[in-house]
C-alpha cells in the first residue's frame, strides 16, 4: 500500500505542508475518538490531553508539545520518517525522546493502515509523556533494552512488556477499567473490542507478561490491567530479573 504524506516524511516536522484534508482528517478521527473513548479512557490521560494541549481544530505542533513537556518530565518528540530500528528506537527513549511520525493517513486510510501514522504516535502517545511514572518506565525498559540489544531473547520479552503496556494497557482507576494504550486509543475497533465480552482482562502480572506471544494482524484477546502507572514503574526490577534468570 502506498501511504500518502504530505510533508514527504522529512525528519522534521514542516507544519505549512499540512493540507486541508490533513486538517479534516484530524479533526474527524479526534472527534470520532473522543465519542468512542468517553467513560472509557484514564482520567490521567483526559486530563494530560488539556494539559498539552490538543484540540480537534489544530494539528499538534511538535515545537508546541516539547513546550509543555519539557517542565513536566522533560520529555519531547523526534520526527522519524517510518517505524525505528530497535536499537534507534531504545536510544532514543533513553534519551526521553519519543519517535513519532508526522505524516497523517487519507480519508481512504481512516480505520486500517499498515504501520503507525500521527493520529496513533502523537494522539495515542503523546499524552501520557507529561506522566512521571509512565515516562520513567518508558526510560528504564530502554536502558534495559540497550544493555541485551543483542540478545533477541531479551528484547522479543521487552516487546511484549511493551505491547502490552505502552500499545494495549489498561488501568483499574476508581474501582472501574479503563484504557491507557496507545494502540486502543488510536482505534476505533480496539477500543471497542477491549471492553466488550469478546477479550480477557487479565490482572498485571508482568512475569506472566514477559512469556505471553501477540499477534499484530488481529483486535487483541488479552489485556493486562494494571492499578496504576506508578505500579508499572516497580516492575523495572522484577524484568530485570527475570532476564537475569534466562543466563
Amino acid at each position: 500500500m502506498k501511504f500518502k504524506s504530505p510533508v514527504q516524511r522529512p525528519l522534521t516536522q514542516v507544519y505549512q505542508n499540512y493540507t486541508e484534508e490533513d486538517f479534516k482528517v484530524w479533526k474527524l478521527l479526534f472527534n470520532r475518538q473522543q465519542v468512542n473513548l468517553k467513560a472509557k479512557i484514564s482520567q490521567e490521560y483526559l486530563g494530560a490531553l488539556k494539559e498539552i494541549g490538543f484540540t480537534a481544530d489544530k494539528i499538534p505542533d511538535f515545537k508546541e508539545i516539547e513546550k509543555r513537556l519539557k517542565p513536566l518530565t522533560g520529555w519531547s518528540l523526534t520526527v522519524v520518517p517510518c517505524i525505528s530500528p530497535q536499537k534507534e528506537f531504545f536510544a532514543f527513549l533513553s534519551q526521553k525522546k519519543f519517535t513519532a511520525s508526522c505524516w497523517l493517513r487519507s480519508m481512504e486510510q481512516l480505520d486500517y493502515l499498515e504501520e503507525p501514522d500521527m493520529f496513533h504516535d502523537v494522539f495515542g502517545h503523546a499524552p501520557l509523556l507529561a506522566n512521571k511514572y509512565y515516562t520513567s518506565f518508558f526510560e528504564g525498559i530502554s536502558r534495559i533494552a540497550l544493555k541485551h540489544i543483542n540478545d533477541q531473547r531479551v528484547i522479543e520479552m521487552l516487546g511484549r512488556v511493551y505491547w502490552f503496556t505502552i500499545e494495549f494497557g489498561l488501568i483499574r482507576e476508581q474501582g472501574q477499567v479503563k484504557i491507557y494504550g496507545a494502540g486502543i486509543i488510536s482505534s476505533s475497533s480496539e477500543t471497542e473490542n477491549c471492553m466488550s465480552e469478546k477479550p480477557e482482562q487479565i490482572d498485571f502480572d508482568i512475569r506472566e507478561i514477559m512469556h505471553t506471544s501477540f499477534r499484530t494482524d488481529i483486535l487483541q484477546q488479552k489485556y493486562f490491567v494494571i492499578q496504576s502507572y506508578e505500579q508499572l514503574y516497580r516492575t523495572l526490577g522484577v524484568i530485570e530479573t527475570v532476564i537475569e534468570e534466562l543466563a
